[in-house]
């Protein structure tokens, strides 16, 4: 199988390096990939938000199948190109991408098929934040309807800093583009309880349930400091309940997918469930519609079966004929290194050193994110510069191997958290 992947995040270079090592996979290209993918596959430079240039290149590859990373150029409907051109493609349409690109339309999606969430209010002028942030009150979460690149949520139990956040949401040009609606922000009750990602690859009409994973969104040690697009994250998940992964199926990515093929719109790739395990039950806090990062590092650090079968099954409505995926029983946990600045304005530059020591480290691997080279030299280029995977027998030796990798980069003024799956 001929594969074109799409995407230049530590996110494709953990699919990147799932598929190389996949009997099935006969040539992997990556699009615009990064230096840590170009060691596993060929790189093309592309515009990925282009369909017709994204649709050309896979023609020209012959590919079998094209998987698209990245929400943007799922948001812009790339896919539909692809499809188009008669080549299977891993990924929603721009329709049904709209779960990820409006987080009103995702409410509407789960109100219609009764899946069970946070209540909200859908504002779109100021007034309306403040009279839904008071009937809500404190902790106030207020959410960036349109894509945001993972920071576009606010937590806080700052009144003021939550109608900040909104207030610059709604300053923000455009709104959805496939509604030509106004820019808006959700308001949201605050949901206790921990949070677990569970990814569920989908053709339409079946889905398949990969292993649950958690993240941490906050960038300092004990969940301090403001979000992120997530600097860590582990699976398997030892202390959730045992039917978790089939309550999810049931009772959210089964009626969800449903949802989307009543409406015309069917869901085909991976719906992303972002959950809490409240005092009240399951509630659903987001959905992405498409692997998550930093969940995706370890999730596929796990994976024992085949990567590139499970996706052009998903991507040709087959994913009953082929097996469920299998997981090693062993864990695995992901520490993300940040630039300075991050997830402000950050620097760029600063060489990297000592992936290769740490990679030359049993149950280690690196994946990159924000590189590039210069002049032969590695450096950072972005504010999530590398993601750190360890694995191990359970999580305790997964971390351990995690950290010792940490310890090894060099990247002046980085930062990482310290407390990524401790204590598990």
């Amino acid at each position: 199988m001929k594969i074109l992947l799409i995407g230049s995040g530590a996110r494709e270079h953990a699919l990147a390096r799932a598929l190389a090592h996949d009997p099935s996979v006969d040539e992997l290209v990556v699009a615009p990939g990064n230096p840590g993918t170009a060691t596993l596959a060929r790189s093309i430079t592309l515009d990925i938000l282009d369909g017709a240039a994204v649709a050309a290149a896979a023609q020209e590859m012959a590919a079998d199948l094209v998987v698209v990373g990245p929400e943007a150029p799922l948001v812009a409907g790339v896919v539909d190109a692809v499809r188009e051109a008669g080549i299977a493609c891993f990924g929603p349409g721009a329709a049904a991408a709209r779960l990820e690109g409006s987080k009103a339309f995702a409410k509407e999606i789960m109100a219609a098929a009764a899946v069970p969430t946070a209540m909200a209010h859908v504002c779109t002028t100021l007034e309306q934040v403040t009279a839904a942030l008071d009937a809500f009150g404190a902790p106030y979460v207020v959410k960036d309807d349109g894509l945001a690149a993972g920071k576009g949520v606010v937590v806080t139990d700052d009144r003021e800093a939550a109608i900040a956040h909104a207030r610059a949401c709604l300053d923000r040009d455009g709104g959805d583009p496939a509604t030509g609606g106004a820019p808006g922000v959700i308001v949201e009750e605050y949901l206790d309880g921990p949070e677990v990602s569970l990814f569920c690859v989908c053709d339409g009409t079946d889905v398949v349930p990969l292993a649950p994973a958690q993240d941490y969104k906050r960038l300092g040690d004990g969940d301090a400091g403001p979000n992120t697009g997530g600097m860590g994250a582990y699976s398997p998940l030892p202390w959730a309940p045992e039917d978790l992964t089939d309550q999810v199926v049931t009772r959210v990515a089964k009626p969800v997918v449903a949802e989307m093929a009543r409406r015309g719109t069917p869901f085909t790739g991976l719906l992303y469930c972002g959950l809490a395990l409240t005092s009240r039950g399951l509630r659903v806090v987001e959905f992405n519609v498409r692997f998550g990062d930093p969940e995706t590092q370890a999730v596929l650090a796990r994976l024992t079966s085949s990567l590139g079968e499970l996706l052009h099954a998903a991507a040709t409505g087959r994913l009953g004929a082929v097996p469920p995926p299998e997981w090693n029983a062993g864990a695995a946990v992901t520490v993300v290194v940040a630039a300075h600045g991050y997830p402000g304005s950050v620097r760029k530059g600063d060489a990297i050193g000592g992936v290769e020591e740490a990679e030359s480290l049993a149950g280690v691997h690196v994946l990159h994110a924000g590189t590039a080279t210069d002049g032969g030299a590695l450096v950072a280029s972005g504010g999530r510069v590398l993601s750190v995977v360890g694995t191990g027998s359970d999580i305790a030796a997964a971390r351990a191997a995690a950290y010792r990798g940490v310890d090894r980069i060099g990247l002046a003024d980085a930062q990482h958290r310290t407390d990524i799956a401790a204590g598990l």
